[in-house]
């Protein structure tokens, strides 16, 4: 990739093209000749005290504008049925609580919790089972499966024209296939070992055609987080024939991290890491402004990033990026021509589609509550208000709140860019079609 001099910058920013128009003419990125681009991408940040030494570019949104939330899919819309534990008699309810959502083809997949505990406890109304909800993108249902737990990752898997869910965050966790297209469309997995971080599994990323789940709730059942001998993120191989996913850890609690936050006195130092929440997922976009082709995992209450470099591969190098807010899902809007944002709102029991000026900085799922120095009642305001959607400066790690109108929005753990039909983008497995 072609690299863009500071000088060349300065000069094209004074005739009036910004940053992006730099880049998209070059068909490259900014760096330093002695730090790797991926860190920062907008020259040497040891010389340069503003993250955006010729002005904010990007402006995300611009000043005045506010994003418009329109709910396309309710809860109470979709209902599933069950049998509730210790009883013979089968029970219907309404779906509730969506969390996770994905995208495959030209239609969205959204897990509903239904009220089931973190390590698969029944609901208040002893039901078992989480939904797997497929819709189109205007929110006509297309069919929905129930899998035994609480649905927590739900990510798209090209390869077999289905998804992937886990169950559980905090333990007993399983993963589950579902190939819509299937005569038995839903697959359970066990997991080929007690997992060795003592928690459940959260977020799945399909990242160089493995597939990379987060180790969430590290500690349930054994010593406290951190621990250097818990993993953070596992590899994880299917064998459709014994129905066992195969885990292998690809890094660790207390791994060393490059810091890549520019405003910090310890940039491009490692840092020993102290992971006790990994949580979210993805695989950041190739056209993204910084970290481009990583894959990130966010440790919720550390209120931290973690990026990998050639995650699971010979090279392998993790920065870390520290964050001002606690942060659950993100999405990178990377289309110069424009796009929309998909969200859950487990508050409102519905899929809302967000438009707008969105920007190019990555979105975020601002979690106040899902900090480590959270109160134990939570929303607290003003310090710890409920959830919000939020830009991510990622050079700094500044989390900065967007103004929203329409329908009532409190924003859960899912987040999904589909870019317009004109653009490019990536998901959560750097492709345009799936995340």
């Amino acid at each position: 990739m072609r690299s863009v001099s500071i000088r060349s910058i300065n000069a094209l920013a004074a005739a009036g093209i910004g940053l992006l128009g730099v880049l998209y003419a070059s068909g490259g990125s900014v760096a330093s000749a002695s730090s790797p681009d991926h860190l920062w991408p907008i020259g040497n940040p040891s010389t340069v005290s503003d993250p955006w030494p010729i002005g904010n570019p990007i402006g995300n949104p611009w000043p005045g504008q506010k994003l418009n939330v329109q709910q396309i899919l309710v809860g109470t819309s979709l209902h599933h049925s069950f049998t509730p534990a210790g009883s013979m008699t089968t029970a219907s309810e309404a779906l509730s609580n969506p969390d996770d959502i994905t995208r495959l083809g030209n239609d969205l997949f959204v897990g509903f919790q239904n009220g089931v505990g973190p390590q698969g406890q029944p609901s208040a109304d002893g039901n078992p089972d989480s939904t797997v909800v497929e819709l189109t993108l205007s929110g006509q249902p297309v069919g929905q499966w129930d899998i035994a737990g609480k649905a927590d990752g739900v990510t798209a898997d090209p390869q077999v024209n289905g998804v992937i869910a886990t169950v559980n965050e905090d333990a007993n966790s399983a993963l589950y296939s579902i190939t819509p297209s299937a005569g038995s469309p839903v697959t359970q997995y066990a997991y080929s070992e007690p997992l060795p971080h003592d928690g459940g599994t959260d977020a799945i990323s399909i990242y160089n055609g493995q597939v990379l789940i987060s180790a969430s709730a590290p500690g349930t059942t054994g010593a406290p987080a951190p621990q250097a001998t818990y993993p953070a993120v596992y590899s994880v191989a299917l064998d459709p024939n014994t129905q066992v996913a195969t885990v292998t850890p690809v890094f660790y609690d207390e791994d060393s991290a490059t810091v890549a936050n520019i405003n910090s006195p310890q940039f491009e130092e490692s840092s020993k890491l102290g992971l006790t929440d990994p949580d979210s997922n993805e695989v950041v976009p190739s056209a993204s402004l910084r970290f481009g082709g990583d894959f990130m995992l966010t440790s919720q209450g550390d209120q931290q990033q973690i990026y990998l470099n050639d995650a699971g591969g010979s090279h392998q190098s993790l920065s870390v990026l520290s964050l001002s807010q606690s942060v659950d899902d993100t999405a990178w809007p990377t289309v110069p021509g424009g796009g929309s944002l998909y969200a859950t709102d487990s508050t409102n029991d519905a899929v809302d589609l967000v438009t707008g000026p969105l920007g190019y900085l990555p979105l975020v799922v601002a979690t106040p509550c899902g900090a480590n120095s959270a109160p134990a009642t939570c929303p607290a305001p003003p310090t710890y208000p409920a959830n919000y959607l939020a830009t991510l400066n990622p050079w700094t790690g500044q989390v900065s709140p967007l103004a929203v109108q329409g329908a009532a929005f409190v924003p859960q753990g899912g987040l999904v860019f589909v870019p317009s039909q004109s653009g490019f983008g990536g998901d959560r497995d750097g492709s345009s079609d799936q995340s």
